[in-house]
């Protein structure tokens, strides 16, 4: 299995204010969700799920899209009842995204699942290698599975060196992978979390500003939304606001 190489960069505004943090910061979870995204309604939620290598890494790419409300890793695409990271059988490591169709649709997602990793190659994305980290478009329904289709028809178009490999296929259980590998760019980082009120886990794995912290922690979400959070945690942090509190 894969083992975490890059070390932790902390981002530079970060390491500026880290001076300010002798008391640790506890935000309300209203307050947290709402400083970067706004709350979706829950009704409106809809759900797409994707494997393009490590989970880690694919988790980190959605979570900061404007419209993506949370997102959870874990195991889907194979027989195995009840997987886990060690013993996962013939499933794969996914991701599974839960959007506002308002703000992005499946369509866009397929557009950011293409460009994040390399189809073509074969069970396996750059060191990483093995079934669980072949590429899989999940679909629910008729129509998902057409939008697949013709985007991955799409996709053989472009590519000039290589068999696209990724498969199509219907979603079955999709089977959420241990806390330990929830967020776990961010969990890198000791200052985001504190700015976050170091929540408990369940509350960290469910939280849409984890899902977006997630993403700028590891420097993948796009640059004009890198750039839209670093003025938002400066803010948050010149204004001491919420209340700071030990933790």
């Amino acid at each position: 299995m894969k083992e975490a190489t890059r070390l932790t960069c902390y981002l530079p505004i970060i390491i500026v204010l880290a001076a300010d943090l002798c008391v640790g910061i506890r935000f309300s979870a209203q307050l947290s969700e709402g400083s970067i995204t706004d709350t979706a309604n829950q009704q409106q939620l809809q759900t797409a799920v994707f494997a393009l290598g490590s989970f880690w890494r694919s988790e980190a790419v959605f979570g900061c899209l404007d419209g993506v409300v949370r997102t959870t890793v874990g195991y889907a695409g194979g027989s195995k009842t009840n997987p886990e990271y060690r013993s996962l059988g013939d499933h794969a490591e996914s991701v599974q995204i839960e959007y506002d169709p308002k703000l992005i649709t499946f369509k866009q997602l397929l557009e950011v699942f293409w460009t994040s990793h390399d189809s073509r190659q074969v069970f396996g994305q750059g060191p990483d290698v093995g079934n669980q980290y072949r590429s899989i478009v999940f679909t629910n329904g008729t129509e998902e599975s057409r939008l697949a289709s013709v985007s991955k028809e799409r996709e053989q178009t472009r590519s000039k060196s290589g068999i696209v490999t990724t498969q199509i296929q219907q979603l079955g259980t999709f089977y959420p992978a241990e806390p330990d590998h929830q967020k776990f760019e961010l969990k890198r980082n000791p200052f985001l979390l504190q700015l976050m009120g170091n929540l408990p886990e369940e509350e960290l794995e469910k939280s849409s500003l984890a899902a977006k912290l997630n993403g700028y922690a590891a420097e993948l979400c796009p640059p004009r939304l890198q750039k839209r959070i670093h003025p938002k945690i400066n803010d948050i942090l010149r204004k001491g606001w919420p209340i700071l509190r030990e933790v």
